[in-house]
Order: C-alpha cells, then sequence, then structure tokens
C-alpha cells in the first residue's frame, strides 16, 4: 500500500512539475510581447486577449489543478487522465486535450457528480449525453507549486472501498481566517446540481447551518458566466448579502474563482441609490433594539407589524390599486388656455392620456402629455397676427404651461409614499377605502416617521415599487441574474420587486428557515417566497448535509432545532468528529467575567485562528469588550457599525454573529433569563452554536433553557 502511495506522488509530482514548466513558459511568451496601447480596434481585441491569458496562467502558476478523473468515454479506447482545476488550461500546441479542464466544463461535473460503483457515468455536454467509465477520481493538494497531498477516493482498478470523505474531512479540519473560502475542490454532488442548474430558474435552497449555501451560490455565478458566456455578464450579475460586514467576509471567493466586477450589495444601498432619495435611511440599530434588546425578550410578531405588512404582496398589490385609481384623477379637470381665445379641450388631452400614451407608465405619460401640449402651443403661436402679439403669448403660454404642470398629481415616490400614509395632504380622487387597509399602528408609526421625513428599511419595497410603476426600468437597470443571500430574512415584497428589474426569473434565493430570527420582517415559510413564481419558473432544493461543525456541535444543534423550535430542518453532518460541546456553569455571579476571561484565553492559545464570544445582547456585548480589553488586547468587538471583518479574537451579540463562522465559539449565559423558552430564542441558541466549526463551549449561571435539559444524557459535559 505505502509502495503504491510513493508510486502515485510520484507520478502527479512529475506531472505537476510539467504542467508547471508548460505554463511558465506560455506566461514567459505571452509577457514577452509589448503590450499594445494604440487606436487600432483590431489590435486592441487581440492584446485584451492577451491580457485575459496572461492574468489566467499567473493565477493558475501556483495550484494549477486540483483533481484528476482517469475517464473512459463511450467505453471505447484507453482511459483518459483529465486534471481538473479552478482555470482551465490549453497546451502550447492547438488541437491537443486541455492540460487543465475548468471546473465549470461539462465533463468536470462528473468529478462531482461521481461518488463511486461500476456503474457508468453521464454528463451533458452541448453535443448531448455523454456516458463513459471511471477508473480514477483522484483529490490533491497544491499549495504554492507544491504537492501537498494525494487522495484517491475511487479507484476501479483497487480492492479497497471508496474513501469520499477522507478528503473532505481533511479540508474542512483547516482553521478558519477572516474571509471565506472558494470550495472549487471540495464541491459536492448535491452543491453540484445547484451550481450546473439552468439559469433561468429562481431556485430556493434550504440549507442547514453549514451547509455551503453562501459558497455554493458563489460558485454558481462563476459558472453561469462560464456557460452562457454570451447571454450574462458580470457586471449585469449581483449579490444581495445582509450587511457590509458580510459583504467583506465573502469578497475574495469570486476573484479566487477568477471572476471579477459583479456587483455585491446590500438591498438597502441598491434601493437608495436607484430612488436617488436624498433622506438618510433610519439607523437600523433601533429596530434591532426594539426586537433584541428589550428585557421581557422578543415583542410579539404577527402580519400586522411594519415589517410584516410592508414587506406582503398585499401591500404590494395596494400600493398597485391605489395608482392605477390615480390614472383617473390625473388629467386636469378644466381645459387648457394658453392666452385667451385659445383652448385645448380636455377631451384631447385625455385622448393622448387614456390612449396614445397608454403603454408609458403615469410619469412618461404625464411628460409626453405635457411635450405634446407644448408643439400644440407652438402650431398655436404660429397664427400670432404680430410679432407683439406673438411675444406677449409666448410669455403668457410659458407661464400657464408651468401652472397647468402642477395642477397634476406629483410622480414622485416619496410625495406619493407620503400621501399613502397621509403625511402630506391627499389629493382628490385617492381611494380612503384602500387606504383604510393599513393597520392602525403601522399607520401611525409609518405617518410620524414621514412627517419628520424618516425612512425605514421595510419602506424601501414600497418606494421602490413606486417608482416602478411611475417610470419603469432601463435596460441598463437590468440584472442577468441575482443572488440573495440570507433570504429568510427577505420579505416577499423586496423578491416580488427584484423580479421586476431580473431577467428570466433568474435568481438563486438561499437561507435557512431556522435561522429565522428576524422573523418581524422576514418569511416565515419557503412559501412566501416560490408563490411569486409560476410551477415551471422555479425550483426548491434542500442542502441537509453540513460541512461546517464537526459532529458533536451538530448533533447539539439538532437537539436544540428539535426540543425548541419542533423543527424537522435537521443537518447531516460529516463524520468529522471532534471535543465534546462543553456545558460550563461559571464558579459564581462574581466569578462570571474571570471565567469567560479563561475561557477565551484558554482557547486562543491553541490552534484556533478566530474564538469568539456571543452575548445575548449589543449590551451586553459592550460591557464585556470593556472588561476583557484590559487583559486580551487583540480583542475586537463586533456592533454591526464596521464593514470589515477582521478575524482573531471577538465579541459580539448572537443576532449579529449570523452568516459568520469561527474556529472556537463561547455562548456567554446560556440561561433561562437570557434566552427564554420561545422557538424564537431557541433559534437564537441554534444560530449561536453553529457558528462554531471546532469547538463550543455553553457558559451559565444557574439551570439551563428548558430545550437543553437533558442534553446530558447523550452529550458529553465536562465542567470547568
Amino acid at each position: 500500500m505505502e509502495q503504491t502511495f510513493q508510486s502515485a506522488y510520484q507520478e502527479e509530482e512529475r506531472r505537476l512539475n510539467a504542467t508547471i514548466a508548460e505554463i511558465d513558459k506560455q506566461l514567459g511568451r505571452l509577457r514577452g510581447i509589448d503590450v499594445y496601447t494604440g487606436h487600432d480596434f483590431t489590435e486592441q481585441v487581440l492584446e485584451a486577449g492577451r491580457e485575459e491569458k496572461r492574468q489566467s496562467l499567473a493565477k493558475s502558476l501556483p495550484a494549477p489543478y486540483f483533481g484528476r478523473l482517469d475517464f473512459q468515454e463511450n467505453k471505447d479506447g484507453e482511459p483518459k487522465p483529465l486534471y481538473i482545476g479552478k482555470i482551465g488550461v490549453d497546451h502550447g500546441e492547438i488541437g491537443d486535450q486541455p492540460m487543465v479542464i475548468d471546473w465549470r466544463a461539462p465533463i468536470a461535473s462528473v468529478f462531482y457528480s461521481f461518488t463511486g460503483g461500476d456503474d457508468p457515468a453521464v454528463y451533458e455536454a452541448p453535443e448531448g449525453t455523454i456516458e463513459g467509465l471511471v477508473y480514477l477520481k483522484r483529490n490533491l493538494v497544491i499549495r504554492k507549486q507544491i504537492l501537498e497531498r494525494v487522495s484517491d477516493t475511487y479507484d476501479r482498478d483497487s480492492d479497497q472501498p471508496a474513501v469520499s470523505d477522507e478528503f473532505l474531512v481533511y479540508r474542512l479540519g483547516e482553521n478558519k481566517d477572516n474571509k471565506l473560502r472558494d470550495i472549487v475542490s471540495t464541491i459536492q454532488a448535491e452543491q453540484d446540481q445547484i451550481i450546473r442548474a439552468a439559469k433561468n430558474t429562481a431556485l430556493i435552497i434550504q440549507g442547514v447551518a453549514g451547509s455551503g449555501k453562501t459558497t455554493v451560490a458563489l460558485h454558481r455565478l462563476a459558472f453561469l458566466l462560464y456557460q452562457y458566456k454570451e447571454q450574462v455578464t458580470a457586471e449585469k450579475m449581483i449579490i444581495f448579502a445582509p450587511n457590509h460586514m458580510f459583504l467583506d467576509y465573502i469578497s475574495d471567493v469570486l476573484p479566487e474563482l477568477g471572476v471579477g466586477d459583479i456587483q455585491q450589495s446590500t438591498f438597502t444601498d441598491w434601493a437608495l441609490k436607484l430612488l436617488g432619495i436624498d433622506l438618510a435611511i433610519a439607523d437600523t440599530s433601533e429596530t434591532l433594539d426594539y426586537w433584541f434588546e428589550s428585557a421581557g425578550g422578543m415583542p410579539e410578531v404577527n402580519d400586522e407589524v411594519p415589517g410584516r405588512f410592508k414587506g406582503s404582496i398585499s401591500f404590494m398589490n395596494m400600493i398597485r390599486s391605489c395608482l392605477e385609481s390615480m390614472e383617473n384623477v390625473s388629467v386636469p379637470e378644466a381645459d387648457f388656455m394658453p392666452w385667451e381665445g385659445a383652448v385645448l379641450k380636455r377631451s384631447m388631452i385625455l385622448h393622448w392620456f387614456n390612449e396614445e400614451y397608454k403603454p408609458y407608465p403615469l410619469a412618461k405619460r404625464k411628460e409626453r402629455v405635457m411635450a405634446r401640449i407644448h408643439r400644440w402651443v407652438e402650431m398655436e403661436l404660429k397664427k400670432s397676427p404680430s410679432a407683439a402679439a406673438l411675444k406677449e403669448r409666448k410669455k403668457k403660454a410659458a407661464q400657464r404651461e408651468k401652472s397647468y404642470a402642477t395642477k397634476w398629481p406629483k410622480y414622485e415616490p416619496l410625495v406619493l409614499y407620503k400621501q399613502m400614509f397621509k403625511a402630506l395632504k391627499l389629493q382628490a380622487g385617492w381611494p380612503e377605502e384602500l387606504l383604510a387597509l393599513i393597520p392602525d399602528s403601522v399607520m401611525k408609526s409609518t405617518q410620524k416617521d414621514l412627517k419628520k421625513d424618516i425612512i425605514r428599511e421595510e419602506d424601501l419595497p414600497g418606494l421602490l415599487y413606486i417608482h416602478y410603476l411611475l417610470n419603469d426600468i432601463t435596460g441598463e437597470q437590468r440584472f442577468d441574474h441575482i443572488v440573495i443571500d440570507e433570504a429568510q430574512d427577505f420579505s416577499p415584497f423586496q423578491v416580488a420587486v427584484l423580479d421586476l428589474f431580473v431577467r428570466g426569473h433568474s435568481f438563486t434565493i438561499l437561507g435557512d428557515l431556522s435561522q429565522g430570527i428576524h422573523a418581524y420582517r422576514g418569511v416565515h415559510n419557503w412559501e412566501e417566497m416560490s408563490s411569486l413564481f409560476a410551477p415551471e419558473q422555479t425550483a426548491y432544493f434542500a442542502l441537509t448535509r453540513s460541512y461546517r461543525s464537526t459532529m458533536e456541535i451538530i448533533e447539539f444543534a439538532n437537539r436544540i432545532l428539535e426540543k425548541g423550535v419542533n423543527s424537522d430542518l435537521l443537518a447531516v453532518p460529516v463524520f468529522r468528529s471532534g471535543n465534546p460541546v462543553r456545558m460550563i456553569p461559571y464558579g459564581g455571579h462574581e466569578e462570571r467575567l474571570n471565567d469567560l476571561r479563561k475561557g477565551m484565553q484558554k482557547l486562543s492559545t491553541g490552534e484556533y485562528r478566530t474564538v469568539a464570544i456571543l452575548t445575548r445582547t449589543l449590551k451586553d456585548a459592550k460591557e464585556l469588550y470593556e472588561q476583557l480589553l484590559p487583559d486580551i488586547p487583540e480583542l475586537h468587538l463586533i456592533d454591526g457599525g464596521k464593514k470589515a471583518y477582521e478575524g482573531g479574537l471577538s465579541v459580539l451579540p448572537v443576532y449579529l454573529s449570523k452568516g459568520l463562522e469561527f474556529d472556537a465559539v463561547i455562548v456567554a449565559d446560556a440561561d433561562p433569563v437570557h434566552y427564554g423558552t420561545s422557538a424564537w430564542d431557541a433559534k437564537l441558541m441554534y444560530v449561536g452554536c453553529t457558528r462554531a466549526l471546532h469547538e463550543l463551549w455553553l457558559m451559565h449561571e444557574g439551570p439551563l433553557p428548558d430545550y437543553l435539559q437533558g442534553m446530558h444524557e447523550d452529550i458529553a459535559v465536562t465542567g470547568w
């Protein structure tokens, strides 16, 4: 066995050295060609191609590939060794088989989908379905041109069983830094199916904590750019993430995959830019304080709280009905008279508005009608009997055109939104019976905000929809594909509005209902999203396998879901064992701070690079940070205000930890005072526990919450 391994290692080392030499040779030749800076279009195109090749070769040089697949197509001839890498590399000689096959190529899908057995493997190619036999599937770890690891996950000629998880467990066992990394070398079959799904589909992905949802979505973007290169561009793709820190956390993945220029934003930033509203958005900390910092736990959530109501499709329908009713009272009542003796009948203006310009949205229709009136005036001015009369009529006409325009409704999103909530005087014709559908509490709170020129995140879908109904969308504003991360915290109205801005319902919508801690504005089930699309426009995938945490942590977290949330969305762990979850009582109330300090110091002096203490509230996090900082000067406070995740040692409230992961986590104050008995409290605890990759400690004073009671029956518990 050892001899076989040595032989394989030597074979792969020779192949690696030859590949590096060829890449180096090609790169040297391209770098030896002077960069063209002239104005000849043909030469510019050729230079762009050379520069793209220089960059891809340079990126390939440190680690040209990560996998090998020996494949015998159609059972004919000899099996051919195919090397799979992040970026495809051709041989120097044209016509040869590629030296490295891009991981997004059709045949590379076999590397991800094949899990062993003697049956033929198939993949879809442009020319149709290709069938063949896999003889060898080998994983390779190459760093800085050095072959570090060779791992065969399948060998048809061997009597040894397939060990498909061995390489995966090895990669998962590596400690994390402050950035999310690509998983291109360890993509699993169920993830690959999502990545390669058809473009014009709204994919909804329910993924348990640690299932790789975000990374899969980012790899899907890279695949779509490769597969549909004639139809989509990176500049017309966008990722919506929950906050700026999360955007920073994921910022390295796409460049690692050789993909740039994809837009990355929060929904709020994108909406405000598109609306061009000068008003600042209300500080989200006020909303978070209300829902997460209350002493009595989370207030009651129902469909009439502002976030749920303003995020509903019923509110969207109400807005559309309001604007449709305005259409009937848009044209001012009187005829237009630019000067005495000249009359443009209202019936003619109505004809233009209701018939000739009917296809245009309201604001554009008004613009065209006013332009048509102006042209009519110019024609009438030509009938003036004298130069003096012409001058006088011109002056009067300009004044009356301006005055007439003010009699139309103001087709501005914020003005109409304020009128809807009676923060501005209603114009004649506003449908009071529709406004009566707004719950009193929502009407009063929003009216109070809007009178002070305060808008909140929950107001943005409504404002965007009004903007769309008034102005429609330009081609520059449409996306080729949209990724929504942490989608359980998005409202149906947000997704419905975004659907207006994307071609072909091309979405990747991903989230985890078990982490739906923002239930006051997010969805409570995925049907709220899927119902927005026709059945043939959407597809649902469930990712149940968790790759983040050890078996012990995942099994512990599953018990929280079963006992505290009453959920069956449980994770299936990869076989990667670690230390037991530790539930550690403080030495006493006065020892709490000292015990947390000792816990952080103990975990951070080992092999772990990222360690976090998660508190129940931001107030707790701030206090703890100030108390620990003298002894742990490298400690970071994550309070929601920073745009970058710095890694290392952190303290933060549990509700700001969603989307992040750490080598080790201490959940502070895991007791009924801080985490009550509701499903929402259990979800918060679940989020906190599933941030940990390798080590999880729960520290507490007194008893544990009900859903943690009895864990000692199955989960190993040790004292301090």
